[in-house]
């Protein structure tokens, strides 16, 4: 018989499970023993009194009633959320410093310029963003709360997949019309080419075509600045390859008619003490909801290319998440 009272940590730990498929690896992100979890999930199915998952070697997959028990736990998060947001208006509003730690693109050129609105919102909470070049280790108070290109295997930070960073060809309209424009990834040799030096992000993802690229073309600039790429870029330097959101804040830019050549993914990560901390939890949550709007669909998983947008935009919506 179904208990008449839910056990809500249970539900939380059936959440991540959900997420990542994998009670494995939900033991790491909560840093609970696999043990622990699946007794966790059992006691959750007893209360329900209903099987939730399939488990198989491959890991574990939701059942119907698990996909319905999912979608009602969300939405109970969703409100608990929204309470907890509503009672913070109602009495003092959350004020301190979050350190946040990024990468010289990401930070500059799509968390910095919608600053200005969250603090309007939290005028009490300061920001201090620290682009670093190696990810931070958050679980020793290197920074609160970090975007990351590689998934933390420490058991005390929590991290959740925000997103993918999809690399396309820009250059500026002078370099096409006195260069023209390469017709192949492969006729990069025959153009001066940019390139960030922290392209060393998950090289598998990069391979085979990075690798190839490598060997046959001879960099005239290589820089550890996104914002120098970008400039020596729009300037007519050369072929820079750049995530395909950089189109839309430098218009300038033209996304050449050329395949992704990698898509990188990217972690939001933060320890419990972060989270239960009131300016902690309120900019987590800034965080994911920017990386979860409308305009956002440049970090799914499916690529975009910048020409295409337009007749996408219809239908991008209801794809807007990036999961994690």
């Amino acid at each position: 018989m179904p208990s008449e009272r839910l056990n809500w940590d249970n539900l939380r730990v059936f959440m991540v499970v959900a997420e990542l498929n994998s009670m494995k690896a939900a033991s790491v992100r909560l840093g609970e023993s696999p043990p622990t979890i699946g007794r966790k999930i059992d006691d959750l199915e007893n209360e329900l009194n209903v099987q939730l998952l399939n488990r198989s070697t491959r890991g574990v997959e939701l059942t119907e009633a698990g996909k319905f028990v999912l979608n009602q736990a969300k939405a109970m998060a969703g409100a608990a959320k929204e309470l907890t947001r509503q009672s913070n208006d109602k009495g003092q509003p959350a004020e301190g410093t979050i350190t946040l730690a990024t990468g010289d693109g990401l930070g500059p050129y799509w968390i910095a310029p919608r600053l200005p609105e969250f603090h309007r919102a939290n005028p009490r909470i300061q920001i201090k963003m620290n682009v670093v070049e190696k990810a931070p280790d958050v679980g020793a108070g290197d920074a609160d709360i970090a975007i990351q290109f590689t998934e933390p295997k420490q058991h005390d930070v929590i991290a959740r997949r925000m997103g993918t960073l999809h690399y396309i060809s820009f250059a500026s309209r002078g370099y096409l019309d006195e260069h023209g424009e390469p017709n192949s990834l492969f006729e990069y040799f025959r153009h001066r080419s940019i390139l960030h030096q922290a392209y060393v992000h998950q090289i598998e993802r990069w391979a085979p075509k990075m690798s190839e690229l490598r060997k046959l073309v001879s960099f005239a600039f290589v820089t550890n600045s996104a914002s120098a790429m970008i400039e020596v870029c729009k300037n007519g330097g050369g072929v820079a390859l750049l995530p395909s959101y950089i189109g839309t804040v430098e218009p300038s830019l033209v996304p050449l008619e050329l395949p992704e050549v990698a898509p990188i993914q990217f972690w939001l990560t933060y320890t419990e003490r972060v989270w239960r901390m009131p300016s902690g939890r309120i900019v987590i949550d800034w965080l994911k909801d920017m990386f979860e709007a409308e305009d956002a669909f440049w970090f799914t998983e499916h690529f975009v290319h910048p020409n295409r947008v337009d007749s996408l935009k219809p239908y991008l919506k209801g794809d807007a998440s990036a999961g994690g």
